[in-house]
């Protein structure tokens, strides 16, 4: 499919009745499957498969949204509790609270309740439906919002504890006129090679990464200097950050958990970086993936896409900050975690003792 101008959106590859009855056909055959392995063995985006509901009668329907964001961030405080989610490839957090402490601006957003604290970019929400789907547990309601290549960035899942009314209202006032079946996407942006190692002024790497003030500031390092994230994690040295055997967040993880250790996890989309922070206590493998189960956070991890894992130390003005970061073989972050902290605070000397055991036994 040739690459969209800006301007003028791509065209839908196929009608959203011909997706809708392979898509029947599909599940019925592979009941279990989730909704992005439905949408890859159909060799199509999930919100192609969304769309597809557009316009249809009945409980199981889609309903596209006006792309307001902003504005129904905004708004989303109405709907009490709700259960957020947030994936990559080979993570997915969720999380169950309320939407408080909301900041919007053009391309960006910040949400920072307690149990709900999301990090916002617009500019990667471009499809929003109000999604209705038959589920084992009965009638299951979502806002459900997509990228340009028809990707999910976030879903907004409302629970027993969700006001229906508000619920029903914030759908209504955020309907769009276009409710069309079809869906143009672009194809997905693979991510942009690193430039050669050679290239890297490793000694300016090294003076910026020692004058950094806050964990915030290292994008713009990386952006600055031309240099990918692991690929700094490799030039910079091990003082700096300490390659990990892949299992080696979930070690962080069961240790947390047998300390009562209160972390941080992030895992991101595009659009969305979703946090945890608080302990975690609730673990378990099922097949490839490691899980966190715990009332109000869960986290799915699939250990078989993690390429690499770091341990990171950045120094900030409230002393060295250390981080777990996991990333695939493209090089994309799936998931990180820190000591529970504020800015303000000295990173937890537990955290620190931990992550830093977990160096030293792979040393």
């Amino acid at each position: 499919m040739p690459e969209a101008s800006p301007l003028q959106a791509p065209e839908p590859r196929l009608p959203g009745h011909e997706i809708r009855s392979r898509l029947e056909a599909l599940k019925a055959a592979e009941p279990r499957l989730r909704a992005r392995d439905l949408a890859r063995n159909l060799g199509l985006s999930e919100a192609e498969l969304v769309a597809a509901r557009c316009g249809q009668a009945g409980e199981e329907r889609a309903l596209r949204l006006d792309a307001r964001w902003p504005e129904l961030v905004q708004a989303l405080p109405a709907l009490g509790r709700v259960m957020v989610l947030t994936r990559n490839e080979h993570c997915v957090h969720e999380k169950h609270g309320r939407f408080d402490k909301i900041s919007v601006f053009e391309r960006q957003g910040l949400v920072l309740d307690p149990e709900i604290d999301l990090r916002i970019f617009f500019a990667h929400w471009h499809h929003g439906f109000a999604v209705s789907e038959l589920v084992r547990s009965g009638l299951r309601h979502s806002l459900q919002i997509f990228d340009l290549d028809g990707t999910a960035v976030h879903k907004i899942y409302a629970t027993e504890e969700t006001d229906a009314a508000a619920w029903a209202a914030l759908v209504e006032a955020f309907t769009a006129a276009d409710q069309s079946p079809e869906l143009g996407v672009v194809p997905p942006a693979m991510p942009a090679a690193d430039a050669p190692d050679s290239s890297i002024d490793v000694a300016a790497l090294r003076a910026r990464w020692d004058a950094l003030q806050d964990t915030h500031d290292f994008f713009p390092l990386l952006r600055d200097l031309g240099v990918g994230r692991v690929q700094a994690f490799r030039l910079a040295g091990r003082d700096y950050a300490q390659p990990l055997p892949p299992r080696g967040f979930r070690r962080a993880l069961e240790s947390a958990a047998a300390e009562a250790l209160p972390i941080m996890v992030f895992a991101g989309s595009p659009g969305v970086i979703q946090i945890h922070t608080g302990p975690v206590r609730e673990l378990r493998e099922t097949g490839p993936w490691f899980n966190v189960l715990d009332p109000g956070f869960n986290l799915h991890l699939h250990e078989p896409g993690i390429a690499t894992a770091w341990l990171v130390r950045k120094p900030s003005r409230d002393g060295v900050v250390t981080s777990i970061e996991l990333f695939d073989a493209e090089g994309r972050q799936i998931a990180w975690m820190f000591g529970a902290r504020k800015p303000g605070q000295p990173e937890l000397p537990a955290w620190r003792s931990l992550a830093e055991a977990l160096a030293q036994a792979e040393a």
